[in-house]
């Protein structure tokens, strides 16, 4: 009898990142403001520069998107996915490919990112392949480059300029726009018609909210010792009142214990008097 070996699907490939060090901020900038844009959408995941596997029992088969989103997922191949603590791809697991994919251009990456990777993904069928180039095209020969899946082929998104040299497309994939500014990748949100928070200001953000947060406290202990004072001032006010009320009720003690004993005597000397008036017995 065999035993059959669990086939292992490593969530690295001991390479290091090609171009980490010019790779490694854009990445966190482009990922960053798709991570939390899309951290509440059931059924999604946001991702990169992990391996996504394509052949079931070939560990050879593989590829690692700078970036991917894919939707409607189930709970199940979220979970695989995300919570398992292997962070890789699967692709039988989850049962679809990603939904949009984006490459950040670098020297060493180039040629793959426009030729091997583009031909793969088709195959694959993830159906919008961005390509971001920081530079403004000294990598790909455009800043930023769209293409959707066509009948099994990735023909280009129309990229529109600006006057002020911004190029930009609107993704259907994820719906929003991206936009190259002046070596910036930024998304804009039709729907809320707003910018997407890219690193920098999602950094400043959580800053500010921390900032705002520490200010709330402060506040709420100097109100709470306001309130601890006044307390104290109230107590020691009322301890006054109860002195002072003491005081009073001790003279008035003394008074009337003053006044009961001069009776007394009053009445001692009255019937001392009526003696002395009274005739001698004979």
């Amino acid at each position: 009898m065999t035993t059959q070996t669990a086939i292992i699907y490593p969530e690295t490939d001991g390479q290091p990142m090609p171009d980490g060090e010019y790779q490694s901020l854009i990445f966190r900038k482009a990922l960053t403001p798709l991570e939390n844009h899309f951290r509440e959408v059931p059924g999604s995941h946001v991702n990169g520069n992990t391996l996504l596997y394509y052949v079931e029992g070939d560990p050879n088969q593989s590829v690692s998107p700078d970036c991917y989103v894919v939707f409607n997922i189930t709970p199940e191949a979220l979970h695989s996915i995300s919570e398992e603590g292997n962070n890789t791809y699967l692709l039988w697991e989850v049962g679809k490919p990603p939904d949009f994919v984006m490459e950040i251009a670098s020297k060493s990456t180039k040629s793959n990112d426009l030729i091997s990777k583009r031909a793969l993904y088709a195959s694959l069928g993830i159906s919008e392949y961005w390509r971001y180039d920081q530079t403004g095209g000294d990598f790909y020969g455009d800043p930023l480059v769209g293409e959707r899946l066509v009948n099994g082929e990735y023909q280009r998104i129309r990229m529109r300029e600006d006057e002020d040299g911004r190029v930009w497309a609107h993704s259907d994939a994820l719906n929003l726009a991206l936009y190259w500014d002046a070596g910036d990748l930024r998304y804009w949100d039709p729907v809320a018609e707003e910018w997407l928070l890219n690193y920098e200001e999602e950094h400043e953000q959580r800053l500010a909210e921390r900032a705002g947060r520490l200010a709330a406290e402060s506040r709420a202990d100097q109100e709470q010792a306001g309130r601890l004072a006044a307390e104290s001032r109230a107590d020691q006010e009322q301890a006054g009142r109860l002195a002072a009320e003491s005081r009073i009720a001790q003279e008035r003690t003394a008074r009337l214990e003053e006044q009961a004993a001069r009776q007394a005597l009053e009445t001692r000397l009255a019937q001392l008097q009526a003696q002395l008036c009274q005739p001698p017995r004979e």
